[in-house]
């Protein structure tokens, strides 16, 4: 995801910088370039050479070392930088950065960087909440730097409260939201449902299906890192919330249409991977039913077609997009419901076909529009969300052609 992106990572004096390696790793792994800056009182808590071998980089920390691949190191390594997170951040490298001090080789290349430079404050609590700490970040804020909230909890002083660096996991996710994929969706407003519904039948029992959600996760993720502005309605599911999306909670099918109805109407695309219950309980004990020796009964009802519904209350210019898993006449089913649901778009699959079905991290779709079919080959599941997306964003961009007489493009 990162081939060819330079990432500059900045390490200052504080016990967190041993999660930075990690850091380093995870985004060598993404195969970006990485070039790391330590100050001298980092080189107290991990040496420099653990970043060179993980990075296959010099660790620089001297702003006159004559070995540096670059000729003047700081100035043409803030050149070709696209990234620059400094992690940990200590109040020392804060308070420089907003009193535009220059002195050693992390603050002296931040001053001559153009590019998106994120700051993670690590330190003790009570630095953290002092009012010039926190109004060195105000004031690096007001600049456009990216300032990341630490987590609190147990610090490695002994004390509890505000002051930890975030996790790699997370700091990764900025770095690639920032850089991973250009931003071809910026501006547009993208509604994503996933997951699957649970209607109750008693307090402790009800009816559900296989799905875990992660295609319609991939969609919002991939959404938000081309730079759409995401919401996602999702049913219960163990997956880790994707960061920078609106995550709205739901339990039953009923549930999933008052929200969606809630946020559908300025909505550029609406894309529909939730397995939503066909039917519910007409009626819910509240008391657990108890068991007897006899067979048992129980009545349903329809619930609400929420795809239906949308493709007969879209707005002018919205692009519908729903799923189709068959496990029979996958082609002819799905297009029967492209046109019964007034659906833009219908993403097939069958749960006949091994790495297609719930529950795994591949999915072969096929796209199936009023204008053709595009077979897409077995991709991940985040493959195939950039594939879906891809086409969406032409449909989009066709209407708003049509609607513009002819000139293409989305929203500023």
């Amino acid at each position: 995801m990162l081939k060819g992106k330079n990432i500059v990572l900045g390490v200052t004096g504080s016990i967190a910088a041993y999660k930075t390696a990690n850091l380093a790793s995870m985004l060598v792994k993404l195969h970006a370039n990485v070039y790391v800056i330590m100050t001298r009182n980092a080189c107290n808590f991990i040496n420099p050479i653990v970043f060179e071998s993980l990075t296959g980089n010099k660790c620089m920390v001297d702003t006159f070392d004559r070995n540096f691949q670059f000729n003047i190191a700081h100035v043409s390594l803030a050149s070709k930088a696209d990234l620059c997170m400094i992690a940990p951040a200590s109040a020392n490298i804060i308070g420089k950065i907003a009193g535009g001090i220059a002195d050693d080789m992390l603050s002296t290349t931040v001053m001559a960087m153009e590019c998106p430079v994120y700051i993670s404050p690590a330190m003790n609590t009570h630095m953290f909440e002092n009012a010039i700490v926190q109004d060195n970040l105000k004031k690096l804020a007001s600049f456009g730097y990216h300032i990341i909230d630490p987590a609190s909890g147990h610090l490695a002083c002994g004390t509890s409260g505000a002051g930890k660096m975030p996790e790699p996991e997370d700091l990764l996710q900025y770095i690639l939201f920032e850089t991973a994929y250009p931003k071809d969706m910026k501006g547009l407003k993208v509604l994503v449902t996933a997951g699957p519904t649970q209607e109750a039948i008693d307090p402790v029992r009800f009816i559900s299906n296989h799905s875990t959600g992660r295609m319609g996760f991939s969609i919002a993720r991939c959404a938000m890192l081309r730079g759409a502005s995401v919401t996602l309605v999702t049913g219960p599911v163990a997956i880790k919330e994707p960061p920078f999306v609106k995550v709205l909670h739901i339990t039953d099918a009923a549930d999933m249409f008052e929200k969606v109805r809630a946020e559908y109407g300025d909505s550029d695309i609406i894309v529909k991977a939730a397995a939503v219950a066909d039917y519910t309980p007409v009626t819910t004990a509240q008391e657990k039913i108890k068991k007897s020796d006899g067979d048992a009964g129980l009545k349903l009802k329809r619930t609400q077609d929420i795809l239906a519904w949308l493709g007969q209350n879209r707005k002018a210019g919205q692009v519908l997009c729903g799923f189709s898993m068959e496990t029979e006449n996958v082609l002819a089913n799905s297009r029967k419901k492209l046109i019964s649901k007034n659906a833009d778009l219908i993403a097939a699959n069958s749960l006949r076909e091994s790495g297609a079905g719930f529950g795994t991290d591949t999915n072969h779709l096929t796209l199936i529009t009023a204008d053709g079919t595009a077979d897409l080959p077995m991709l991940s599941k985040d493959q195939a969300a950039a594939a879906l997306l891809d086409e969406l964003k032409k449909i989009h961009d066709a209407k708003a052609a049509a609607e513009n007489g002819g000139i293409a493009g989305g929203k500023d």
